[in-house]
Protein backbone atom coordinates (compact mmCIF):
# COMPACT_ATOMS: atom_id res chain seq x y z
CA UNK A 1 0.00 0.00 0.00
CA UNK A 2 1.39 3.40 -0.96
CA UNK A 3 1.57 6.27 1.59
CA UNK A 4 -1.17 8.05 -0.38
CA UNK A 5 -3.49 5.03 -0.23
CA UNK A 6 -2.76 4.61 3.49
CA UNK A 7 -3.61 8.23 4.24
CA UNK A 8 -6.84 7.96 2.27
CA UNK A 9 -7.87 4.87 4.25
CA UNK A 10 -7.11 6.58 7.57
CA UNK A 11 -9.10 9.72 6.71
CA UNK A 12 -12.82 9.64 7.58
CA UNK A 13 -15.03 8.76 4.62
CA UNK A 14 -16.62 11.84 3.03
CA UNK A 15 -20.41 11.92 3.34
CA UNK A 16 -22.06 12.54 -0.04
CA UNK A 17 -25.66 12.59 -1.26
CA UNK A 18 -26.96 11.44 -4.64
CA UNK A 19 -30.42 12.68 -5.59
CA UNK A 20 -32.01 10.37 -8.15
CA UNK A 21 -32.00 6.57 -8.21
CA UNK A 22 -32.30 5.73 -11.89
CA UNK A 23 -29.56 3.84 -13.71
CA UNK A 24 -27.08 6.72 -13.86
CA UNK A 25 -27.72 8.07 -10.37
CA UNK A 26 -27.34 4.60 -8.85
CA UNK A 27 -24.26 3.88 -10.92
CA UNK A 28 -22.59 7.11 -9.85
CA UNK A 29 -23.49 6.34 -6.25
CA UNK A 30 -21.64 3.04 -6.71
CA UNK A 31 -18.67 4.89 -8.23
CA UNK A 32 -18.50 7.19 -5.20
CA UNK A 33 -18.90 4.36 -2.68
CA UNK A 34 -16.27 2.23 -4.42
CA UNK A 35 -13.96 5.25 -4.17
CA UNK A 36 -14.37 5.31 -0.40
CA UNK A 37 -17.24 7.76 0.13
CA UNK A 38 -20.17 7.22 2.50
CA UNK A 39 -23.08 7.57 0.05
CA UNK A 40 -26.77 8.16 0.78
CA UNK A 41 -29.07 8.12 -2.22
CA UNK A 42 -32.48 9.72 -2.43
CA UNK A 43 -35.19 7.71 -4.17
CA UNK A 44 -38.66 9.08 -4.77
CA UNK A 45 -40.26 5.69 -4.08
CA UNK A 46 -39.92 4.21 -0.60
CA UNK A 47 -39.82 0.65 -1.94
CA UNK A 48 -36.86 1.45 -4.20
CA UNK A 49 -35.00 3.12 -1.35
CA UNK A 50 -35.62 0.00 0.74
CA UNK A 51 -34.32 -2.33 -1.97
CA UNK A 52 -31.13 -0.28 -2.38
CA UNK A 53 -30.59 0.09 1.37
CA UNK A 54 -31.39 -3.46 2.48
CA UNK A 55 -30.90 -5.61 -0.61
CA UNK A 56 -28.02 -3.63 -2.16
CA UNK A 57 -29.81 -3.91 -5.50
CA UNK A 58 -31.69 -1.71 -7.94
CA UNK A 59 -33.40 -4.43 -9.94
CA UNK A 60 -35.42 -2.08 -12.14
CA UNK A 61 -32.56 0.05 -13.44
CA UNK A 62 -29.41 -2.05 -12.83
CA UNK A 63 -30.48 -5.71 -12.92
CA UNK A 64 -27.83 -8.14 -11.78
CA UNK A 65 -25.61 -5.51 -10.15
CA UNK A 66 -24.59 -5.81 -6.50
CA UNK A 67 -24.24 -2.43 -4.81
CA UNK A 68 -21.47 -1.74 -2.28
CA UNK A 69 -21.87 -1.63 1.48
CA UNK A 70 -20.97 2.05 1.56
CA UNK A 71 -24.11 2.94 -0.39
CA UNK A 72 -27.44 3.44 1.39
CA UNK A 73 -30.74 5.04 0.39
CA UNK A 74 -33.75 6.89 1.74
CA UNK A 75 -36.92 8.42 0.30
CA UNK A 76 -36.61 11.42 2.64
CA UNK A 77 -34.74 14.35 1.07
CA UNK A 78 -33.70 15.83 4.41
CA UNK A 79 -32.17 12.54 5.52
CA UNK A 80 -30.21 12.19 2.28
CA UNK A 81 -28.81 15.73 2.48
CA UNK A 82 -28.06 15.77 6.20
CA UNK A 83 -24.32 16.29 6.67
CA UNK A 84 -23.49 15.91 2.97
CA UNK A 85 -20.16 17.44 1.96
CA UNK A 86 -21.00 17.06 -1.74
CA UNK A 87 -24.39 16.72 -3.47
CA UNK A 88 -24.79 14.90 -6.80
CA UNK A 89 -28.01 15.33 -8.78
CA UNK A 90 -29.29 12.84 -11.39
CA UNK A 91 -32.88 13.83 -12.12
CA UNK A 92 -34.60 14.10 -15.51
CA UNK A 93 -33.71 17.49 -17.00
CA UNK A 94 -37.35 18.39 -17.61
CA UNK A 95 -38.28 17.62 -13.98
CA UNK A 96 -35.23 19.21 -12.36
CA UNK A 97 -36.60 22.67 -11.61
CA UNK A 98 -39.68 21.35 -9.83
CA UNK A 99 -37.64 18.89 -7.75
CA UNK A 100 -35.19 21.59 -6.69
CA UNK A 101 -37.93 23.52 -4.90
CA UNK A 102 -37.80 20.94 -2.14
CA UNK A 103 -34.01 20.87 -2.12
CA UNK A 104 -33.42 24.63 -1.80
CA UNK A 105 -34.37 25.11 1.87
CA UNK A 106 -32.35 22.04 2.86
CA UNK A 107 -29.18 23.49 1.32
CA UNK A 108 -29.74 27.08 2.47
CA UNK A 109 -27.03 26.87 5.15
CA UNK A 110 -24.80 24.40 3.31
CA UNK A 111 -21.90 25.40 1.06
CA UNK A 112 -21.22 21.90 -0.29
CA UNK A 113 -20.38 21.54 -4.00
CA UNK A 114 -23.39 20.62 -6.11
CA UNK A 115 -22.68 18.30 -9.03
CA UNK A 116 -24.91 17.87 -12.07
CA UNK A 117 -24.93 14.38 -13.56
CA UNK A 118 -27.57 15.39 -16.12
CA UNK A 119 -27.21 15.80 -19.88
CA UNK A 120 -30.06 17.90 -21.20
CA UNK A 121 -31.39 21.42 -21.64
CA UNK A 122 -34.63 22.71 -20.21
CA UNK A 123 -37.25 22.65 -22.93
CA UNK A 124 -39.06 25.87 -22.00
CA UNK A 125 -35.99 28.01 -21.37
CA UNK A 126 -33.11 26.38 -23.27
CA UNK A 127 -31.04 26.61 -20.09
CA UNK A 128 -28.28 24.16 -19.25
CA UNK A 129 -28.68 22.15 -16.06
CA UNK A 130 -26.02 24.12 -14.19
CA UNK A 131 -27.95 27.30 -14.98
CA UNK A 132 -31.16 25.78 -13.62
CA UNK A 133 -29.28 24.74 -10.46
CA UNK A 134 -27.92 28.25 -10.04
CA UNK A 135 -31.35 29.83 -10.50
CA UNK A 136 -33.35 27.52 -8.28
CA UNK A 137 -30.81 27.01 -5.48
CA UNK A 138 -29.73 30.67 -5.44
CA UNK A 139 -26.11 29.61 -5.11
CA UNK A 140 -22.73 30.82 -6.28
CA UNK A 141 -21.91 29.19 -9.66
CA UNK A 142 -18.44 28.44 -8.26
CA UNK A 143 -20.14 25.79 -6.08
CA UNK A 144 -21.58 24.01 -9.11
CA UNK A 145 -19.79 21.30 -11.08
CA UNK A 146 -20.88 19.06 -13.94
CA UNK A 147 -19.73 15.54 -14.79
CA UNK A 148 -19.66 14.24 -18.35
CA UNK A 149 -17.92 11.75 -20.62
CA UNK A 150 -18.32 8.32 -22.24
CA UNK A 151 -20.35 6.99 -19.33
CA UNK A 152 -22.85 4.28 -20.23
CA UNK A 153 -24.30 3.38 -16.85
CA UNK A 154 -24.50 -0.40 -17.07
CA UNK A 155 -20.90 -0.78 -18.31
CA UNK A 156 -19.63 1.32 -15.39
CA UNK A 157 -21.84 -0.57 -12.94
CA UNK A 158 -20.09 -3.70 -14.22
CA UNK A 159 -16.80 -1.95 -13.38
CA UNK A 160 -15.58 -1.71 -16.96
CA UNK A 161 -12.87 1.02 -17.02
CA UNK A 162 -13.71 4.49 -18.28
CA UNK A 163 -13.07 8.16 -17.59
CA UNK A 164 -15.05 11.35 -17.13
CA UNK A 165 -14.40 15.07 -16.92
CA UNK A 166 -15.48 17.21 -13.98
CA UNK A 167 -16.03 20.84 -14.92
CA UNK A 168 -16.64 23.93 -12.82
CA UNK A 169 -15.97 27.64 -13.18
CA UNK A 170 -13.91 27.11 -10.01
CA UNK A 171 -10.80 24.98 -10.48
CA UNK A 172 -10.88 24.25 -6.74
CA UNK A 173 -14.43 22.90 -6.91
CA UNK A 174 -13.67 20.78 -9.99
CA UNK A 175 -10.64 19.22 -8.30
CA UNK A 176 -12.47 18.60 -5.00
CA UNK A 177 -15.23 16.73 -6.83
CA UNK A 178 -12.80 14.86 -9.10
CA UNK A 179 -10.84 13.53 -6.12
CA UNK A 180 -13.91 11.92 -4.57
CA UNK A 181 -15.58 10.67 -7.75
CA UNK A 182 -12.87 8.29 -8.88
CA UNK A 183 -11.78 4.74 -8.14
CA UNK A 184 -9.84 1.86 -9.68
CA UNK A 185 -12.17 1.62 -12.73
CA UNK A 186 -13.35 5.24 -13.00
CA UNK A 187 -10.89 8.08 -13.62
CA UNK A 188 -11.67 11.80 -13.57
CA UNK A 189 -10.13 14.74 -15.39
CA UNK A 190 -10.96 18.42 -14.84
CA UNK A 191 -11.56 21.59 -16.82
CA UNK A 192 -13.20 24.98 -16.27
CA UNK A 193 -15.22 25.04 -19.52
CA UNK A 194 -18.68 24.34 -18.09
CA UNK A 195 -20.46 25.47 -21.27
CA UNK A 196 -18.51 23.10 -23.52
CA UNK A 197 -18.71 20.20 -21.08
CA UNK A 198 -22.48 20.50 -20.67
CA UNK A 199 -23.28 21.08 -24.32
CA UNK A 200 -21.05 18.15 -25.31
CA UNK A 201 -23.23 15.89 -23.17
CA UNK A 202 -26.41 17.39 -24.62
CA UNK A 203 -25.49 17.49 -28.29
CA UNK A 204 -24.07 13.98 -28.55
CA UNK A 205 -27.54 12.71 -27.58
CA UNK A 206 -29.02 14.39 -30.66
CA UNK A 207 -26.41 12.85 -32.96
CA UNK A 208 -27.03 9.47 -31.29
CA UNK A 209 -30.72 9.73 -32.18
CA UNK A 210 -29.70 10.30 -35.82
CA UNK A 211 -27.42 7.25 -35.68
CA UNK A 212 -30.27 5.20 -34.24
CA UNK A 213 -32.60 6.32 -37.02
CA UNK A 214 -30.29 5.23 -39.84
CA UNK A 215 -29.53 2.01 -37.96
CA UNK A 216 -33.24 1.30 -37.66
CA UNK A 217 -33.69 1.93 -41.38
CA UNK A 218 -30.89 -0.53 -42.10
CA UNK A 219 -28.10 1.71 -43.36
CA UNK A 220 -24.53 0.64 -42.68
CA UNK A 221 -21.26 1.76 -41.16
CA UNK A 222 -20.33 4.30 -43.85
CA UNK A 223 -23.51 6.26 -43.18
CA UNK A 224 -22.99 6.13 -39.43
CA UNK A 225 -19.31 7.13 -39.64
CA UNK A 226 -20.24 10.12 -41.80
CA UNK A 227 -22.88 11.23 -39.31
CA UNK A 228 -20.58 10.85 -36.31
CA UNK A 229 -17.83 12.86 -38.01
CA UNK A 230 -20.04 15.65 -39.28
CA UNK A 231 -22.02 15.52 -36.04
CA UNK A 232 -18.88 16.46 -34.13
CA UNK A 233 -18.56 19.47 -36.45
CA UNK A 234 -22.13 20.55 -35.63
CA UNK A 235 -21.52 20.03 -31.93
CA UNK A 236 -18.33 22.10 -32.01
CA UNK A 237 -19.82 24.95 -34.06
CA UNK A 238 -22.82 25.17 -31.77
CA UNK A 239 -20.89 24.97 -28.50
CA UNK A 240 -18.28 27.53 -29.56
CA UNK A 241 -21.04 29.92 -30.59
CA UNK A 242 -22.38 29.60 -27.03
CA UNK A 243 -18.99 30.43 -25.52
CA UNK A 244 -17.31 27.01 -25.24
CA UNK A 245 -13.69 26.15 -26.00
CA UNK A 246 -13.38 23.95 -29.12
CA UNK A 247 -10.85 21.70 -27.36
CA UNK A 248 -13.55 20.58 -24.91
CA UNK A 249 -15.56 19.07 -27.75
CA UNK A 250 -12.52 17.04 -28.79
CA UNK A 251 -12.20 15.59 -25.28
CA UNK A 252 -14.15 13.20 -23.09
CA UNK A 253 -17.31 15.32 -22.91
CA UNK A 254 -17.48 15.67 -26.70
CA UNK A 255 -15.76 13.12 -28.91
CA UNK A 256 -15.51 10.50 -26.18
CA UNK A 257 -19.17 10.65 -25.22
CA UNK A 258 -20.23 10.88 -28.86
CA UNK A 259 -18.45 7.63 -29.81
CA UNK A 260 -19.80 5.71 -26.82
CA UNK A 261 -23.38 6.91 -27.20
CA UNK A 262 -23.58 6.42 -30.96
CA UNK A 263 -22.09 2.93 -30.99
CA UNK A 264 -23.72 1.27 -28.00
CA UNK A 265 -27.10 -0.48 -27.86
CA UNK A 266 -27.12 0.53 -24.16
CA UNK A 267 -27.68 4.15 -25.23
CA UNK A 268 -31.26 5.28 -24.64
CA UNK A 269 -30.98 7.93 -27.36
CA UNK A 270 -29.63 5.42 -29.86
CA UNK A 271 -32.49 3.06 -28.96
CA UNK A 272 -35.08 5.82 -29.39
CA UNK A 273 -33.67 6.69 -32.80
CA UNK A 274 -33.66 3.05 -33.86
CA UNK A 275 -37.35 2.76 -33.02
CA UNK A 276 -38.05 5.90 -35.07
CA UNK A 277 -36.10 4.40 -37.97
CA UNK A 278 -38.20 1.25 -37.74
CA UNK A 279 -41.33 3.31 -38.31
CA UNK A 280 -42.62 3.99 -34.79
CA UNK A 281 -44.07 7.44 -34.16
CA UNK A 282 -42.60 9.80 -31.58
CA UNK A 283 -45.51 9.05 -29.21
CA UNK A 284 -45.05 5.30 -29.62
CA UNK A 285 -41.32 5.59 -28.94
CA UNK A 286 -41.88 7.51 -25.72
CA UNK A 287 -44.34 4.84 -24.55
CA UNK A 288 -41.86 2.04 -25.28
CA UNK A 289 -38.92 3.64 -23.46
CA UNK A 290 -38.49 2.56 -19.83
CA UNK A 291 -36.16 5.48 -19.15
CA UNK A 292 -35.87 9.05 -20.40
CA UNK A 293 -34.01 9.65 -23.67
CA UNK A 294 -32.87 13.22 -23.02
CA UNK A 295 -32.06 13.82 -26.68
CA UNK A 296 -35.71 13.73 -27.73
CA UNK A 297 -36.62 16.64 -25.44
CA UNK A 298 -33.48 18.62 -26.32
CA UNK A 299 -33.90 18.80 -30.12
CA UNK A 300 -36.27 21.77 -30.22
CA UNK A 301 -34.53 24.02 -27.64
CA UNK A 302 -31.11 23.31 -29.16
CA UNK A 303 -32.32 24.25 -32.64
CA UNK A 304 -33.84 27.45 -31.25
CA UNK A 305 -30.51 28.37 -29.65
CA UNK A 306 -28.71 27.48 -32.90
CA UNK A 307 -30.95 29.77 -34.95
CA UNK A 308 -30.44 32.63 -32.50
CA UNK A 309 -26.66 32.15 -32.77
CA UNK A 310 -26.69 31.76 -36.56
CA UNK A 311 -25.36 28.18 -36.45
CA UNK A 312 -26.49 25.71 -39.12
CA UNK A 313 -27.17 22.16 -37.83
CA UNK A 314 -28.46 20.04 -40.76
CA UNK A 315 -28.23 16.72 -38.89
CA UNK A 316 -30.30 17.96 -35.95
CA UNK A 317 -32.76 19.68 -38.30
CA UNK A 318 -33.38 16.39 -40.11
CA UNK A 319 -33.84 14.57 -36.80
CA UNK A 320 -36.51 17.09 -35.85
CA UNK A 321 -38.32 16.49 -39.14
CA UNK A 322 -38.42 12.75 -38.41
CA UNK A 323 -39.67 13.44 -34.87
CA UNK A 324 -42.36 15.74 -36.28
CA UNK A 325 -43.41 13.12 -38.85
CA UNK A 326 -42.61 15.40 -41.80
CA UNK A 327 -39.78 13.21 -43.16
CA UNK A 328 -39.67 9.49 -43.84
CA UNK A 329 -36.73 8.06 -41.86
CA UNK A 330 -35.53 6.27 -44.99
CA UNK A 331 -35.11 9.63 -46.74
CA UNK A 332 -32.90 11.10 -44.04
CA UNK A 333 -29.40 9.81 -44.87
CA UNK A 334 -28.63 11.71 -48.11
CA UNK A 335 -29.47 14.96 -46.33
CA UNK A 336 -28.01 14.33 -42.88
CA UNK A 337 -24.59 15.83 -43.32
CA UNK A 338 -25.54 18.70 -45.64
CA UNK A 339 -28.62 20.08 -47.35
CA UNK A 340 -26.61 22.04 -49.93
CA UNK A 341 -25.66 20.62 -53.33
CA UNK A 342 -22.71 23.02 -53.57
CA UNK A 343 -19.34 21.64 -52.37
CA UNK A 344 -18.43 22.95 -48.93
CA UNK A 345 -15.28 22.96 -46.82
CA UNK A 346 -14.91 20.10 -44.34
CA UNK A 347 -13.58 22.27 -41.52
CA UNK A 348 -15.88 23.66 -38.83
CA UNK A 349 -17.18 27.21 -38.90
CA UNK A 350 -14.78 28.11 -36.08
CA UNK A 351 -11.83 26.74 -38.00
CA UNK A 352 -10.87 24.05 -35.52
CA UNK A 353 -12.46 20.98 -37.10
CA UNK A 354 -10.68 18.48 -39.30
CA UNK A 355 -7.53 18.99 -37.26
CA UNK A 356 -5.45 15.85 -37.13
CA UNK A 357 -3.42 17.23 -34.26
CA UNK A 358 -6.58 17.90 -32.26
CA UNK A 359 -7.80 14.35 -32.78
CA UNK A 360 -4.38 12.99 -31.89
CA UNK A 361 -4.45 14.98 -28.66
CA UNK A 362 -7.93 13.61 -27.85
CA UNK A 363 -6.88 10.00 -28.37
CA UNK A 364 -3.62 10.56 -26.50
CA UNK A 365 -5.63 11.76 -23.50
CA UNK A 366 -7.69 8.57 -23.70
CA UNK A 367 -4.51 6.46 -23.68
CA UNK A 368 -3.10 8.42 -20.75
CA UNK A 369 -6.25 8.45 -18.62
CA UNK A 370 -5.27 5.54 -16.38
CA UNK A 371 -1.71 6.67 -15.79
CA UNK A 372 -2.86 9.21 -13.20
CA UNK A 373 -3.75 7.18 -10.15
CA UNK A 374 -4.15 9.98 -7.59
CA UNK A 375 -3.27 13.48 -6.53
CA UNK A 376 -4.20 16.48 -8.61
CA UNK A 377 -6.67 15.41 -11.31
CA UNK A 378 -5.27 16.02 -14.80
CA UNK A 379 -6.89 18.54 -17.12
CA UNK A 380 -9.04 17.18 -19.93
Amino acid sequence: MTPREASRREAPAPRVAVLGSGSWGTTFGKVLADGGADVVMWARRAELAHEIREGKRNSQYLPGINLPRGLSATHHLAEALDGATQVYIAISSQALRQNLKGVRPLLATNDAPIVSLMKGVEKKTGLRMSQVLEQELHCDPARIAVASGPNLALEIAREQPTAAVISSSSQETAEAVARISRNRYFRTFVNTDVIGTEFGGVLKNLIAVAIGIVDGVGYGENTKASIITRGLVEMTDFAVAQGAQPETLQGLAGLGDLIATCQSPLSRNNTAGRLLGQGYSFTEVVKQMDQTAEGLASVAPVLQLAREAGVHMPIVEQVKMVLDGTMNPRDIAPHLTTDDDEPTEERTQNGSGGSGSALRRAFQRALDQFRHGGGRPPRD
